[in-house]
Formats: structure tokens, C-alpha cells, sequence
């Protein structure tokens, strides 16, 4: 259930269809963000599970600071039927190590 921080930027740079979506907090996506992220907190994802219904059978990526929280979105989507939601191991964090050293660290 989980997936790379360079596996999805290699997704990101090859123009891959997917569902990117960051489960983080307003307050969090406002200090750093993944350009391409679609900010959906995981606070609210149950009252806005619909937004996603369209992407039922695609590929979603969620990401979160760690990795903890966007594991429990991904679980939490499978159970709702999502074919195959994943999440970003080691969250923004890591991308921001890996990926992106530019990125503000928090």
C-alpha cells in the first residue's frame, strides 16, 4: 500500500494519470506544498469521499508529513472500495530530503 517518494516523481515527471492528494492540514499545505498535490485533509476526507468517487478505479497517491496519516487515508479508501489508493512513504519529509532540498523543513 505504500510507494516511493522517486517512484512518484518519476509518475510526476512522465506525465503518469493519477490522483495526487495531500491529507495534510491547511495550515501544514501552507507552509510547504508538492506542487501537483491536491490538499483534501484527512479531517475531512470522509465528508469528502465524493469528490474522489470519479477516481474509483485510479490510481491515487496520498501524502502527508511522515507517512502515517496518508497510510491511514490509503486503508481507510480501500475499504470504501478505491481500487488502488497508496501512500507516499515518508511523506513530505522525505521528499523534501530526496526530492526537493529546496523545500522547507518542519
Amino acid at each position: 500500500m505504500e510507494v516511493t517518494c522517486s517512484t512518484v516523481k518519476a509518475k510526476l515527471d512522465a506525465g503518469e494519470e493519477f490522483v495526487f492528494i495531500d491529507c495534510r492540514e491547511q495550515d501544514e499545505y501552507d507552509t510547504v506544498k508538492i506542487e501537483g498535490a491536491t490538499l483534501l485533509p484527512m479531517s475531512q476526507i470522509q465528508e469528502r469521499v465524493t469528490e474522489l468517487t470519479q477516481h474509483k478505479d485510479s490510481d491515487i497517491i496520498i501524502h502527508c508529513h511522515h507517512g502515517g496519516r496518508s497510510l491511514q487515508v490509503a486503508m481507510w479508501l480501500k475499504q470504501q472500495g478505491f481500487a488502488n489508493p497508496l501512500s507516499m512513504a515518508g511523506g513530505i519529509d522525505v521528499w523534501a530530503q530526496e526530492i526537493d532540498p529546496q523545500l522547507p523543513r518542519y
